[in-house]
């Protein structure tokens, strides 16, 4: 019994992660009355806070099924509930609160406060079971804060982190070193079909690329540059890559101005990658190169019917209140940067007023704008389905959205992992990370770290200093 921890759950915990009652293996968790009351007051409305306290919820009553008054003053063991049956089954108890717990708590910290009285009932839970390691599991900083100040253990809720490290996040590009061709060339075939160039190599360091990965020589004006399209049993086939950086080749008018933007564009006018994400800082070129593709695709090549795009609205700084209109309406005031990129995609000094009001009328035909907030239920075919501002969604959520995908339909996930706006979210646990991470062996799927910003000189040196 002294081994298993005990650990006190905040109310955001399950909030932001319903699931977390099953999340803590062998050992005990202990809710709070009151956590019950703040679900209580969350769980109405349309939001992801209010659907993940409702879920909470269903999950307890599932667990107190046929449960007697007894059984609840020992602990409820969790080996029931609605992911028993999954890889880790949780043998801990679950116990709640079912008597006043006394506790002393400093006079600057009134008991009244929710927050407080949580800190009280993990302050008096140490003092009634010291032979026990007790735990105060939050997602907020300050509630941790003052834990500590109370001497009281507290982590943050870790278990949906993706990676310990964001710096491990794969980056969709390899270098390969000078000596590569000497290593690899001895069982090297290569081939032509359809004028693309091929190669088929093993050897060492190939059965650690992913499917759509970019290889290219550790010098960048050596040139070569090439796409992994399978990896089977330590052998490998690649492509070159195609130049968008050539004129020639443009992208509705858009050419790459480096090989990352190359890169992106390779995944994005590749019509048997079917998610791609793209990750970068302010001025990369994100939403230029993949609304650039999706007009090319949409209205040049016919490959799909129209180009969706949406974006979570979280505001930077204070929120504008409720908006009249329709969807696309109520929606375009964060729609800022599809309006800017569109304005550079259409403007030509040769075309007259006429012109430019027939592009845009056309334009507005083809690409709609929707909200996040209608996404459930719906299933897209043959659609360009754009998300910006990725970083601001939960994993939950981003699986609501991928899974709207039907037959035809190419998203892509656009983000900047060190500008996250939404509460309780960082970079190793945003929906955008999670992807990158789940989606990088699949062979329908491709990721590229935009690192060159291209936007201007004051820009460059802004994002820089600043």
């Amino acid at each position: 019994m002294a081994d298993k921890r005990l650990f006190v759950l905040d109310t955001n915990v399950l909030m932001h992660d319903p699931t977390a009652l099953f999340r803590f293996q062998e050992h005990d968790i202990y809710l709070p009355m009151v956590v019950l009351e703040e679900l209580d007051n969350n769980k109405k409305g349309h939001s992801e806070v209010a659907r993940n306290a409702r879920q909470a919820s269903r999950f307890m009553d599932e667990l107190m099924v046929n449960i007697s008054t007894e059984t609840i003053a020992h602990g409820i063991p969790l080996t029931q509930g609605s992911l028993s049956n999954s890889s880790k089954i949780p043998s801990g108890n679950l116990f709640f609160q079912t008597e006043t717990l006394e506790a002393s708590l400093p006079s600057s910290l009134p008991g009244s406060k929710s927050d407080n009285t949580i800190l009280g009932t993990a302050l008096a839970l140490k003092t009634q079971q010291p032979e026990r390691s007790v735990t105060l599991v939050s997602k907020d900083t300050n509630m941790r804060i003052k834990a500590a100040i109370l001497g009281i253990h507290s982590e943050d809720y870790r278990n949906d982190q993706v990676l310990e490290d964001v710096e491990l996040l794969y980056r969709g590009m390899s270098e390969i070193s000078d000596d590569f061709w000497e290593q690899h060339s001895k069982e090297m075939h290569s081939w032509q079909e359809e004028g693309r160039t091929f190669y088929r190599l093993s050897g060492p360091g190939v059965d650690e690329w992913y499917p759509n990965q970019f290889i290219q020589q550790s010098d960048e004006e050596a040139g070569f540059q090439a796409i992994v399209r399978n990896v089977v049993d330590g052998d490998a086939i690649i492509e070159t890559t195609r130049d968008f950086a050539s004129q020639n080749h443009n992208v509705w008018g858009i050419t790459a101005r480096n090989r990352e933007q190359n890169f992106a564009l390779n995944l994005l006018m590749d019509p048997e990658i079917d998610f791609v994400t793209l990750v970068g800082q302010a001025g990369t070129g994100k939403t230029l190169l993949t609304l650039a593709a999706g007009l090319a695709q949409t209205l040049d090549e016919q490959r799909y019917a129209e180009i969706i795009m949406t974006r979570v609205t979280v505001s930077v700084g204070e929120d504008i209140g409720f908006l009249p209109g329709t969807e696309e309406e109520k929606m375009t005031p964060w729609m800022g940067a599809l309006m800017d990129n569109l304005e550079v995609l259409t403007q030509s000094e040769h075309n007259s007023d006429w012109e430019r009001a027939a592009t845009n009328d056309l334009l507005n035909k083809r690409i709609k704008i929707r909200s996040l907030n209608f996404m459930r239920g719906r299933t897209f075919l043959n659609k360009f389905i754009i998300i910006d501002e990725a970083q601001n969604l939960t994993s939950k959520q981003m699986k609501t959205l991928i899974t709207r995908a039907g037959p035809g339909t190419k998203m892509i996930c656009l983000g900047n992992i060190a500008q996250i706006d939404t509460p309780y979210l960082t970079e190793t646990n945003s929906g955008l990370t999670y992807v990158v991470d789940r989606f990088k062996e699949w062979e329908h799927s491709g990721h590229m770290t935009l690192l060159r910003g291209e936007r201007s000189r004051l820009a460059d040196f802004a994002s820089e200093m600043l």
